[in-house]
């Protein structure tokens, strides 16, 4: 009975960031950034794959930060970018379901590496004379494994959700994307069992890596202050300062959207916060690691005058 109400519904039409169509080609031109997204991510990949000094523990969880980043971003952006120039931006249901079961996975693998890169950092700076056995090949692929791990229980988790419910009227989809809270409006069977099941596991994608976060620099922080010399404070700071960037605006535009009861956070709203970690923050990622880091800027002249030397 489940399986006939749902094929009622054929094809979903995304509404969009805007009803107002004198503002869809200066959205579509401003949200090109999309190309910076894919040179700034596939360049970082290049990047640390073609230099050998960064095939170290820290530059692995990037390497998989940037690949995260660009898949997610490329699940939804080029859609949406349709959707500035089309008069009706339509996905149909197989397309819709596709699209929001990576966006799960490549949104909860993100918030995983991340949490896992805060431990890198943890291990790093509080534990330097034992870094490299502990954070051995082995540990950083069974960490990855648990990353993706958690992606495939998101998607799986919120898949299931979704099959339980049932669309057989209108097919206006208030977003730009498929997401989880506009189709629980449409649905024709949604209960507060469903919204309860999606608040259970966005707690399980945001709460446990922001915890993880919490604890490893609480240890990070209390490590440093014991730190005597000025000049040790301030590189063991820098260490962290990119990720601590990253983390605030991953999670804090993440929990805005989706750990507030619908009555507090209209949709409207909601959607300009999901630009900012569905679009903004893959964008930002490589600037922030490539523009504050060190060794990336050097990996990258090294790069560089190579090319133009060759």
């Amino acid at each position: 009975m489940a399986e006939e109400n749902t094929s009622s519904v054929t094809e979903f039409i995304l509404a969009g960031l805007t009803d107002q169509p004198e503002l869809r080609i200066p959205l579509f031109f401003l949200f090109l950034f999309y190309v910076v997204t894919v040179v700034g991510n596939l360049g970082l990949i290049t990047l640390i794959g073609l230099n050998s000094h960064l095939h170290i523990p820290m530059y692995f969880f990037l390497f998989n930060l940037s690949f995260i980043d660009f898949s997610y971003s490329t699940t939804l952006t080029p859609k949406m970018l349709m959707g500035f120039v089309s008069e009706k931006n339509i996905i149909s249901y197989a397309g819709c379901m596709t699209q929001f079961f990576f966006f799960c996975f490549f949104v909860f693998s993100e918030s995983y590496i991340l949490s896992a890169m805060a431990y890198d950092r943890y291990v790093a700076i509080c534990k330097p004379l034992v870094y490299m056995v502990t954070m051995s090949p082995q540990v950083c692929l069974l960490l990855l494994l648990g990353v993706y791990g958690m992606g495939v229980f998101g998607a799986v988790a919120h898949m299931g959700n979704i099959m339980f419910m049932t669309f057989c009227g209108d097919n206006l989809v208030n977003h730009y994307m498929c997401d989880i809270i506009p189709l629980l409006e449409l649905s024709c069977n949604s209960s507060y069992i469903n919204l309860l099941v999606v608040f259970i596991v966005v707690t399980i994608g945001i709460g446990v890596p922001i915890v993880t976060i919490f604890i490893s620099y609480g240890f990070i922080l209390s490590n440093i202050l014991h730190i005597s010399s000025i000049e040790g404070r301030s590189k063991a700071f820098s260490t962290c300062s990119s990720h601590i960037i990253v983390v605030s605006l991953f999670f804090g535009s993440g929990a805005f959207m989706y750990l507030k009861p619908p009555s507090i956070l209209p949709l409207d709203q909601g959607k300009v916060s999901s630009i900012f970690y569905t679009a903004v923050v893959p964008m930002l990622n490589p600037l922030i690691y490539s523009l504050r880091n060190k060794d990336v800027k050097v990996a990258l002249k090294k790069t560089l005058s190579i090319k133009i030397f060759s």
